[in-house]
C-alpha cells in the first residue's frame, strides 16, 4: 500500500474514532503523525515536529489569554455595550457591522487571521451576552475577512495576481475582488438566515462579568486594557507585528498591574482547541511530506474534460484547505490550473475566482486558524457540541460552496 493511501486511511480513522469516542482528535493526530511518519515515510522526530504550527499556537494562546484578561476586568462587557449603543440597540445589525469591519481590514492589507483574531473575541462575547448564535457571529466574521481578502493590495489578492502576472492569462483585479466579495456576502446572508432566526434576548451577566462594569465610568484597569487592545490593533495592522506575541505581552502587562484579579486568567486559554489544531496541522505536514496533497491535486488536473476537471479541482482544494493553509493551497493549485486554462476555453478569471473562493470559504474549519479562533473564543457553550456544529457548518460549505462557485464563475464562461 502506498504512503498516500496509508496517510489518507489514517486520517479517516481519526475522524471515525474522534466522532464515536470522547477523545480529542488532536491526540490521535499526533499519534498518527508519529506512526505514519516513522513507519511509512521513514521520517525522523525532528522532521515530524517541523510541521508543528508554532505561529498558530502562539496566536491562539496569546489572543485567548489577552481576551481572558479583558473579560475578567470587564473590558469586553464594556465593548459589547458600546457596540449595542453604536447600532442604537438593534442587536441584529452587529453581525453585519463585524462583517463590514473585517472586510475593510483585509481589503486594505490585513492578513485574514489577524482580522479574525481581533474581531472574533468581541463578537463572541456580544453573542453570548445577547443570546444570539455564536456560530453565526464567528462564521460571519470569517466571511467578512474573506470578502476583502482578494483586493489587489490584500495578501491573498496580491498572491494570486502575482502568480498569473507572467502568464498570458488576463485577470482583472477588480473582477477577482468583487467575485470573492459578492460570494461571501451571499454566504453571510445564508448564514444569517439559517442561524439568526432566534430573536436576540439579553442574558443576565455573571458575577465575573459584572466585576468592574457596574460603576458610572471606566475603571483605570479597563482604560489600560483599551489602550493595550488599541496597541494590538496598531501593531498588527500598521507595523505587521506577530499578533500572538503582542497579545501575550499585553496580557502579561495587564496581569502584572492586577495580579490578584488576574490570578486565573491563564485558565481562559483554550488548551483543548490548541491540542486539536496543533495535532491536526502537524499531521497535515506529514501528508505533505508523503506527497498526498500534491498527488490528489495533480491527479485531478490530469483528467480530461476541462469543465469537469475545474469542478473537481474546486472540490479538492476545498477539502484539503479545510485541514491545511489556504495560502499554501492557493500557491499549489494556481500553477496546476494555469496549463488547464491555456489548453481550454475556460474563463481564466472565472476559474481562478472559483478556486480562490473554494480554497478560502472553508477556513471556518476548526483545523484552520480562523475556525480555531472561533472555537477557542466560544463562551458558555458545550465545547464538544460547538466543535461538532462548526464541523457540520464547514461540511455544508465544502459540499455546496465549490459547486456554487463553479456554477457561477466557471460554467458561464464555458458555454
Amino acid at each position: 500500500m502506498s504512503a498516500e493511501m496509508i496517510s489518507l486511511g489514517a486520517l479517516g480513522a481519526m475522524f471515525v474514532i474522534a466522532t464515536a469516542l470522547p477523545i480529542n482528535i488532536g491526540i490521535l493526530a499526533f499519534i498518527g503523525a508519529f506512526l505514519v511518519g516513522t513507519w511509512s515515510l521513514g521520517m525522523t522526530e525532528d522532521e515530524i515536529f517541523a510541521g508543528f504550527p508554532v505561529s498558530l499556537f502562539v496566536t491562539i494562546v496569546g489572543v485567548t489569554y489577552l481576551f481572558s484578561v479583558a473579560q475578567r476586568n470587564g473590558t469586553i462587557d464594556l465593548l459589547v455595550r458600546g457596540g449595542v449603543r453604536l447600532v442604537r440597540g438593534k442587536v441584529a445589525l452587529i453581525p453585519w457591522v463585524l462583517f463590514g469591519i473585517a472586510a475593510v481590514l483585509t481589503a486594505f492589507g490585513t492578513f485574514t487571521p489577524a482580522a479574525v483574531a481581533l474581531l472574533v473575541p468581541i463578537g463572541m462575547s456580544f453573542a453570548h451576552r445577547y443570546g444570539i448564535s455564536q456560530l453565526m457571529i464567528g462564521m460571519m466574521v470569517i466571511s467578512g475577512a474573506h470578502a476583502g481578502a482578494f483586493s489587489p493590495i490584500a495578501v491573498s489578492g496580491a498572491l494570486v495576481l502575482g502568480m498569473v502576472e507572467n502568464t498570458s492569462l488576463g485577470i482583472a483585479p477588480a473582477t477577482l475582488f468583487f467575485a470573492s466579495f459578492g460570494f461571501n456576502v451571499l454566504l453571510s446572508v445564508l448564514t444569517f438566515a439559517l442561524l439568526g432566526r432566534k430573536r436576540p434576548e439579553p442574558v443576565e451577566p455573571t458575577a465575573e462579568e459584572r466585576s468592574g462594569v457596574d460603576g458610572a465610568g471606566i475603571t483605570w484597569r479597563q482604560g489600560l486594557t483599551l489602550v493595550a487592545l488599541s496597541g494590538l490593533v496598531v501593531g498588527a495592522l500598521v507595523f505587521h507585528l506577530e499578533i500572538g506575541f503582542l497579545a501575550l505581552a499585553a496580557g502579561a502587562v495587564l496581569t502584572l498591574v492586577d495580579v490578584r484579579g488576574q490570578a486565573k486568567a491563564v485558565d481562559g486559554i483554550s488548551w483543548s482547541t490548541i491540542l486539536l489544531v496543533a495535532g491536526m496541522v502537524t499531521y497535515v505536514g506529514v501528508l505533505e511530506e508523503a506527497g498526498t496533497i500534491d498527488a490528489v491535486s495533480e491527479g485531478a488536473a490530469g483528467m480530461g474534460a476541462p469543465l469537469f476537471v475545474a469542478l473537481l479541482l474546486c472540490f479538492v482544494v476545498a477539502v484539503v484547505s479545510a485541514f491545511a493553509s489556504s495560502t499554501a493551497i492557493l500557491t499549489t493549485i494556481i500553477p496546476i490550473a494555469v496549463p488547464l486554462l491555456l489548453a481550454s476555453q475556460l474563463s481564466a478569471v472565472g476559474l481562478i475566482a472559483a478556486l480562490a473562493i473554494s480554497t478560502t470559504i472553508v477556513d471556518t474549519s476548526p483545523f484552520s486558524t480562523n475556525g480555531a479562533l472561533v472555537l477557542s473564543n466560544a463562551r458558555g457553550v458545550d465545547r464538544d457540541r460547538f466543535y461538532k456544529q462548526i464541523i457540520g457548518f464547514t461540511a455544508g460549505i465544502v459540499g455546496t460552496g465549490p459547486l456554487l462557485a463553479w456554477g457561477v464563475f466557471v460554467v458561464p464562461g464555458a458555454l
